[in-house]
């Protein structure tokens, strides 16, 4: 009698079908997926900004005090803004006074009630002549100031013009201070020879900022300080 023929063997033809077939390609996976790039992610890193040091915070609060007190417009001009200044007598007074304190870091001693052109053209002064004529010395640190706002007549004179110091415009300065402390005066020192030059070129640079610049040498009323005012001529500024 003939054998019976054998059943097939599933569990052996599956697993020579997983052998026949071929290898499926390699897939790359990426090492990292950028924030951005995925939907889940953060937009931005959620890590808090370094805080300002020490420095740097000392530097942002003078900076702030600084604009807080500036007059005319300008963070070098420290002061306060006072308005208007009325006169006693006619032609005198300021309509927008401001009492200024300090112009580029230097101090002025005592403080000056003038208009804001002249608090501008004080700064031009200062930074491109008074400070550097006393380079070599200083570095200058103060000025003092024989006379601003005052409401009288040109050199106290009965029956002559109103000052320029009766609208504002005008400022004396006697004295410059360094930063050793020594004061540099105008009366004391526009004769000497170590000082008459500072002296001189501090002078001279004044010429320009200021319409009208008068010193010792220009007439009896100018031996012991520098006037400064910002009043114009059509023939460009008066310097003597």
């Amino acid at each position: 009698m003939r054998a019976a023929a054998s059943a097939p063997d599933p569990v052996g033809a599956v697993l020579a079908a997983v052998l026949a077939a071929p290898a499926p390609a390699a897939v790359e996976i990426p090492s990292a997926i950028p924030a951005a790039a995925s939907p889940l992610g953060p937009a931005i890193s959620l890590r808090p900004a370094p805080r300002p040091d020490g420095v740097e915070v000392q530097a942002m609060a003078k900076r702030r005090k600084q604009i807080k007190g500036s007059v005319c417009g300008d963070v070098d001009i420290q002061g306060e803004t006072v308005g208007r200044v009325p006169g006693k007598i006619a032609a005198c007074g300021i309509e927008d006074a401001v009492r200024v304190r300090s112009v580029s870091g230097v101090t002025l001693s005592p403080e000056a009630l003038i208009n804001c052109p002249t608090a501008k053209a004080l700064k031009s002064w200062v930074e491109s002549g008074a400070k550097p004529a006393f380079r070599r010395r200083g570095p200058l640190v103060e000025m003092t100031v024989a006379a601003s706002y005052a409401c009288r007549t040109r050199n106290n004179q009965a029956g002559a013009r109103v000052s320029e110091h009766g609208k504002g415009n005008a400022i004396d300065i006697s004295g410059f201070k360094m930063r050793d402390g020594e004061l540099v005066t105008v009366l004391d020192g526009w004769g000497r020879g170590t000082t008459l030059k500072p002296l001189r070129s501090a002078w001279k640079a004044a010429c320009g900022p200021f319409g009208t610049v008068l010193g010792p040498g220009s007439d009896g009323y100018h031996r012991d300080h520098i006037h400064l005012d910002t009043a114009g001529y059509r023939s460009g500024p008066y310097c003597r």
